[in-house]
């Protein structure tokens, strides 16, 4: 009968052309994609200024007193050397100020020496052995001009000082102190200071230019002066200095009635 199955046939095949892969473990599961890696290079990192100003690194904080003590004691020291330079300069201008004005006031005027007279003894030339030293003990008496020509200036000449007579400054014939006293404005003061020597040694060629200098009465002698002053302004008396007095001399004769036949005197004022 048409349109029956019969039970001994055999079911109808389908045929299906889809062909479904085995099952296999040679695939894995499937997994979450991984993050990409940024590519190297330079990044800017924003910072929000709130965190910038509200909370600063502990390191920021403690520079920051360094920096600061530091600069306060740079300038501290700064200000106190400006203020040490300040009043060393004010001194100086004030001292300069003040010399300017005394002397503008005093007009100080260097003293003026001179030698007037001079006598010579003790000098016996006379050699029985040319060949030997001869002893002598001479003796100068000087007469010195002092002239102080300063209408507000007094000085006063005090001890220690040191006078010494020399041929033609190379031989030292004798030594001497001057004697100290005070001399007023507009004034001229002579005095006398007496210089000795005793037991001293004349080589022969020393001794033989004496003898050939006093023939043609050509004797130099050099005149060394040096003597500690102070000077007063009115009632004021201030700086003590040195006065050098140095006088090339030439005497005719080592005797008594000795004559000057020429004399200069420099003046030189050490402070």
């Amino acid at each position: 009968m048409a349109g029956q199955v019969h039970p001994h046939d055999s079911p109808p095949t389908v045929e299906n052309n889809t062909t479904e892969p085995p099952q296999s473990n040679l695939y894995p599961e499937k997994t979450m994609p991984e993050k990409p890696v940024p590519p190297p290079g330079t990044y800017v990192v924003q910072i929000p200024k709130d965190q910038i100003y509200r909370y600063p690194p502990p390191e920021n904080a403690y520079r920051y007193r360094k920096y600061t003590s530091l600069s306060k004691k740079s300038n501290s020291c700064c200000c106190c050397l400006s203020w040490l330079l300040g009043l060393i300069i004010g001194l100086i201008v004030l001292i300069a100020i003040s010399a300017g004005v005394v002397y503008l006031v005093v007009r100080p005027k260097v003293p003026k020496y001179s030698v007037e007279r001079i006598s010579i003894k003790g000098f016996n030339l006379t050699n029985p052995n040319p060949a030997t030293a001869i002893l002598v003990s001479p003796e100068f008496d000087v007469t010195i001009r002092a002239h102080n020509p300063n209408k507000k200036i007094s000085i006063y000449y005090k001890k220690g000082s040191a006078v010494t007579v020399s041929h033609s400054r190379t031989t030292t014939l004798c030594k001497g102190v001057l004697p100290v006293f005070y001399q007023p404005t507009k004034n001229v003061t002579v005095f006398q200071t007496v210089l000795k020597a005793s037991g001293l040694q004349l080589t022969s060629a020393v001794a033989k230019t004496l003898t050939e200098q006093q023939k043609i009465g050509q004797i130099p002698l050099g005149l060394d002066l040096k003597v500690p002053v102070k000077i007063k302004i009115g009632s004021l008396k201030i700086w003590t200095f040195t006065v050098k007095i140095r006088c090339d001399i030439t005497v005719d004769k080592l005797t008594l009635d000795s004559n000057l036949v020429s004399k200069k005197c420099k003046v030189d004022i050490k402070m």
